[in-house]
């Protein structure tokens, strides 16, 4: 067994340290958590739900130390932190009693039969949840889980090890042995959990991994639930905003350090409005700051590490060297941190254009009429979510024939409360969040009586 480091990326000092969990325990994970699955389920979805809802008053008195960690983990700036982590103490109660709601019995009748669809829990579930939202992915991913009576096995990014543990011990406090295990690793564990004898995957992550998650999974038809990466388009109309446009540009670009699954990443404005919507958003770039997460003023934090801020200056140069331009970028930065770039004259065929970028990078190109726009910003595997600024009725039109899984309408693509996180294309498979996203943790049975 080695230790696995945790190493803050803005200063690249040691956080901390777990220990790697060997491939025979990741085995022994598994079979502890078959052996207590008998016993989660006899407690029923009331039982389950309950039992986690007492956790809420520990996760409530733990946000601060939670919120410090992850931005010494991951670099997410402070206040982004404490965004993050208190989110999911506003909701923890209301979710936990949303989640039972969706798994409760269903009935449904005809004039000759009666029938009833319950929600039985599938096995052993494993999540496998991203860096960029260490508390977050794990809330939604674990609670449904669990609550559907899968004993869970928790495996967090090798890059934020230790809010992954920190949260999971707080559910654990309150949990019965061995329903709530964590697993700390890299790939390899991954790949151990995937190929075991569990019968659900939920993971969140790149499309690369998700697609070896499948391939795997098809092998024993386990069930997956597949979060994977976007290439979000924003589509600025003829008659749009333009402030509201850039602002929502800009926020949604270099926010986190563009390190977001529904970052904006490809941008097409109409020419009519194209120049003054650049020069507008280059103004915004350079009132970024960048720098360490907890320092006052900050806006931009580092990247997750020196691989990541790599990729994404490999995209921006080959991007440049087949014609796109610079409008703008931050000078250059030591160690992980990358400053805000605004690139136009972006071509579809680009690396910049259709690989995740996951950077600060805003990738900027003119269309000349709707059609165009609609036809270009499909034009990608990925179909995560997407944007649409303009009148509002042709931005509704516009905003349909868009092959993403959300898509919003003058603001950013995420729903109301009680609505799924949903990706098309290559972007997912499965879905988490809202009722029918709960519903995915959970085996559905139909009992049918006849009707006296």
């Amino acid at each position: 067994m080695s230790e696995l480091w945790s190493v803050n990326p803005s200063t690249g000092a040691v956080v901390g340290s777990v220990q790697r969990t060997s491939l025979d325990e990741v085995a022994q994970a598994i079979g502890r958590a078959r052996a207590a699955a008998p016993a989660w389920v006899r407690l029923g979805i009331e039982g389950r739900a309950a039992l986690l809802a007492t956790a809420e008053p520990a996760l409530r008195a733990a946000a601060p130390k939670l919120a410090r960690l992850l931005t010494l983990e991951m670099g997410k700036i402070a206040r982004d932190a404490v965004g993050e982590v208190d989110h999911v103490v506003s909701v923890y109660a209301s979710d936990v009693r949303a989640i039972a709601d969706a798994l409760a019995p269903q009935v449904i009748e005809d004039a000759r039969l009666r029938s009833e669809l319950v929600r039985d829990p599938l096995g052993v579930a494993v999540c496998i949840t991203p860096w960029n939202y260490p508390v977050l992915m794990p809330h939604e991913q674990i609670l449904p889980a669990l609550i559907a009576g899968n004993p869970v096995i928790f495996k967090p990014s090798e890059e934020t090890p230790l809010v992954g543990q920190a949260f999971a011990a707080l559910l654990q406090a309150v949990l019965p042995p061995d329903v709530l295990q964590v697993v700390q690793g890299d790939g390899e564990q991954g790949r151990a959990l995937v190929a075991g004898d569990v019968d659900l995957i939920a993971f969140t992550g790149s499309r690369a991994t998700g697609l070896h998650i499948a391939a795997q999974a098809a092998r024993s038809l386990k069930r997956v639930v597949l979060e994977l990466g976007g290439k979000d388009p924003l589509i600025v109309l003829p008659g749009a905003e333009l402030d509201a446009a850039v602002a929502f540009a800009a926020r949604n670009t270099f926010g986190n350090a563009g390190q977001v699954c529904v970052s904006t990443e490809r941008i097409f404005v109409h020419r009519e409005l194209h120049d003054a919507f650049v020069a507008a958003l280059v103004e915004r770039a350079k009132s970024y700051t960048v720098g360490d997460g907890f320092a006052p003023g900050v806006r931009v934090g580092p990247m997750v590490h020196a691989r990541q801020k790599q990729l994404v200056l490999d995209q921006v140069a080959a991007a440049v060297v087949d014609g796109a331009r610079v409008a703008w970028a931050h000078d250059p930065l030591p160690g992980c941190f990358l400053g805000p770039m605004v690139l136009t004259d972006v071509v579809d065929t680009m690396r910049l254009a259709q690989e995740e970028t996951f950077g600060p990078v805003a990738s900027v190109s003119a269309f000349a009429t709707v059609d165009e726009a609609i036809v270009r910003a499909n034009a990608t595997r990925y179909a995560l979510g997407a944007s649409v600024y303009g009148p509002e009725a042709l931005a509704e039109r516009v905003a349909r024939r868009l092959s993403a899984g959300m898509v919003g309408v003058n603001q950013g693509c995420g729903g109301a409360a009680g609505t799924p996180w949903v990706g098309a294309r290559q972007s997912g498979m499965g879905f988490h969040s809202g009722a029918e996203g709960h519903r995915n943790f959970a085996q559905v049975r139909v009992l049918t009586w006849a009707k006296a």
